[in-house]
């Protein structure tokens, strides 16, 4: 054997060794060999690929770390073929007896009692997706917004027990697979990180989740190696090549495949035992070494998953079962009136510094001056605090009455983000010992005279008061708008303060504009380059699809999910402003409320004053394609009335997605088909008086392409 072709054969032999050996000690826990040993195939095998570069391969050991990011180069945009969409948060029993409630109507059963679910802690990490073509590592990309995420192979990479290369002896390797999982920090090996932070004179980190967001988005891989992330698997969207039946199945074979787990799923039968499930990790919670706030529950079998689909933000077939909120006690300093996005007042604590869960709380929403009253809550009580679903801070009663008299210096424990420049306490801040909240007559950032809706108040100045316009202006900037990364709240609300910035529309004409150009490089912590970078930014981020394009206009009432849904039924802007609130209501998921918000924000002519500034701008809504597939029912709309006697009601709404059409909740001029089932009702009337043509079951399944026996049968 030559000496080419001795070496290529030690450095594969040390390849997988110590891909062996990192399973056992990262995955298993079960190492074979000391450090030391470890640590001398390791440096044997740098050596090989020094004399050797042509055998330095991407999935060896020596190539986890990566060169960094060049300067000013932002992580890759990449779209997820599948979408990491949410999952349904649930908090009691009655609330996931209620969901399997509607699963069983659903698939028509009467009895979950025989069904199978696969379970499995829920942990408080930052979700990633992995792409294994031929058993190789080629792309680590992030959640993001659930439909397009950040690529950040490199510093993936560096997690030490996930597998560059899937293990092949055990069973054979998949064409293509995505994994999906959750990088985590285990708290004793986080504490020991913190610990050497502050040793080197850095700032200890908060906990380890935020910990682990920082670290993934590090420009320099290297840098990301120091942290002790590792990686559980939770999911297999994308298998090809091979075929599974359930998520048990699905396990055994990422398992044998040589990813790791995290050794807490189980298969369990019915409710019941899902339940009892839930109960025993969370009295447990503290054993496991890792954060966590719930359990997640899915049904284990792949047929009924598939049946039962998805809504715009989450699968049917899972939820997450939240645990207790974690509860502390602490001080309340003040209460402030803030000023939100579209002008609600809000009544927020301010406490003393308390860790909850890991997080330091400072603040706490007291949602309206009902619920503060309900508290009875003054200032300098001692108050019982939680993270509501181990994330919103929220205040849920008095621990201990201030008493008379105030304590010494009570003045200057004022919080200082509540004091003006002048070092006085600035408008709206409830701050005087015992004082009690009343709900504001006016707000406290423009003085405009304040309106009262149901339980809140609101500020009507929509278009001038200051909180409002860069509160809109960072969700137009956001993540689920126009994704302007470069720029963040408190760069929008300098602008603002400067008047480079007079409405979130301007954002769009910064870069048409000399003068501000020069005025924008004279700001503090603004330079030339860093303006360029914005600019560009800006350019490339002026074309967005119409789902984003409506959460950035910040219309009340449509979140991601809505806007997705009006995005998908109206097509164009020009569509969803001319529509009626019939139109609107009958679109499954919109009700007479978001309808009427939405019919008054479009009669609103400064509204539309801000699409015309947008559209001034260069801003254009891009031409997306639609997700459904082509059918009998493609561009369609169809209602349903009545039982139907071959399948249930989503069952029927499902087939006529799959169509290419779309299911509406009412009948309107726009609807081409009623549905009746048996015992129709004021809908077939109202079809009859609109000219809409009427279906039976038997003809709607014709149209589909099947006969009254199959869809019996389905």
């Amino acid at each position: 054997m030559s000496a080419p072709e001795a070496a290529s054969e030690r450095a594969t032999r040390l390849r997988r060794e110590l891909a062996r050996h990192d399973r056992l000690y990262y995955v298993e826990g079960s190492p074979e060999i000391a450090d030391a040993e470890y640590d001398l195939l390791f440096r044997e095998l740098v050596e090989l690929e020094r004399e050797h570069p042509e055998l330095a391969v991407e999935s060896s050991p020596t190539r986890r770390v990566g060169a960094p990011l060049e300067e000013g180069r932002g992580f890759e945009k990449v779209r997820h073929e599948v979408p990491m969409l949410s999952i349904d948060s649930l908090f009691g029993e009655e609330e996931v007896r209620e969901f399997e409630g509607r699963i069983l109507r659903f698939l028509g059963m009467e009895s979950g009692e025989g069904l199978a679910w696969s379970v499995e802690p829920k942990f408080d990490g930052v979700s990633a997706s992995l792409l294994y073509d031929g058993g190789r590592l080629v792309r680590g990309v992030t959640r993001g917004d659930g439909q397009v995420g950040e690529d950040v192979t490199a510093n993936l990479r560096t997690v030490r027990n996930l597998p560059l290369e899937l293990e092949a002896s055990a069973r054979s390797l998949p064409e293509l697979l995505e994994v999906r999982g959750e990088i985590l920090i285990e708290r004793g090996r986080f504490d020991a990180f913190n610990e050497r932070r502050v040793a080197a004179g850095s700032a200890p980190l908060a906990n380890p989740r935020n910990a682990t967001s920082g670290a993934l988005r590090r420009n320099d891989p290297a840098e990301v190696a120091r942290y002790p992330l590792e990686l559980h698997v939770w999911a297999a969207p994308r298998v090809e090549g091979t075929a599974f039946a359930s998520q048990t199945e699905t396990y055994r074979a990422l398992e044998e495949w040589g990813l790791p787990l995290s050794g807490h799923a189980r298969r369990v039968i019915g409710l019941g035992e899902c339940l009892a499930y839930h109960s025993a990790m969370e009295a447990s919670r503290d054993e496991i070494p890792f954060d966590l706030d719930g359990i997640v529950a899915k049904l284990d079998d792949f047929e009924l998953r598939e049946r039962l689909g998805r809504t715009a933000r989450a699968m049917r077939w899972q939820y997450a079962h939240k645990f207790t909120a974690r509860e502390a006690t602490s001080t309340l300093r003040a209460i402030e009136v803030s000023v939100g996005n579209n002008g609600r007042l809000t009544p927020r604590a301010h406490v003393d510094a308390v860790g909850i869960g890991g997080v330091s709380v400072r603040h706490a929403t007291l949602h309206n001056a009902d619920y503060v009253q309900a508290l009875g809550l003054r200032v300098g009580d001692r108050v019982f605090l939680r993270r509501a679903g181990d994330v919103i801070p929220q205040i849920t009663g008095v621990s201990r009455k201030a008493p008379s008299a105030a304590p010494a210096g009570w003045r200057d424990g004022v919080p200082q983000d509540l004091l003006g420049p002048d070092g006085a306490v600035a408008p709206g801040v409830f701050w005087r010992w015992r004082a009690k909240f009343a709900a504001p007559t006016t707000c406290p950032a423009c003085g405009a005279e304040a309106v009262t809706e149901g339980k809140y108040s609101r500020c009507p100045n929509l278009h001038a008061c200051p909180p409002q316009l860069v509160g809109r202006t960072v969700l137009l900037a956001g993540r689920d708008g126009f994704d302007i990364a470069r720029i963040g709240e408190k760069q929008i609300r300098q602008l603002f303060e400067t008047g480079l910035l007079e409405a979130p529309a301007d954002l769009f004409h910064l870069d048409r504009d000399p003068t501000r150009l020069e005025a924008l490089v004279g700001l503090e912590r603004w330079g030339e380059k860093s303006v360029e970078h914005l600019f560009a930014e800006i350019e490339q981020r002026r074309e967005v699809p119409f789902a984003r394009y409506l959460v950035a206009l910040s219309i009340p009432e449509v979140g991601r999910a809505t806007a997705r849904l009006l995005a998908d039924h109206f097509g164009s802007l020009e569509n969803l402003a001319a529509a009626e609130e019939e139109e609107l209501v009958a679109i499954d998921g919109i009700g007479p409320e978001v309808a009427r918000t939405v019919l008054e924000w479009f009669a609103d002519p400064s509204n539309r004053a801000v699409i015309a500034r947008l559209t001034e701008g260069g801003v254009r809504i891009a031409a997306v394609a639609k997700a459904r597939g082509e059918g009998p029912f493609t561009g369609k709309a169809v209602v349903f009335t009545g039982s139907l006697s071959g399948m249930t009601r989503a069952e029927a709404k499902q087939r006529v997605e799959s169509g290419g059409g779309r299911v509406a909740s009412s009948v309107s001029a726009r609807t081409d088909y009623l549905v009746v089932g048996g015992k129709p009702g004021s809908k077939a009337r109202k079809a009859e008086e609109l000219g809409v043509e009427v279906l039976t079951e038997e003809a709607f399944l014709k149209v589909l392409g099947e006969d009254a026996a199959a869809g019996e049968e389905g």
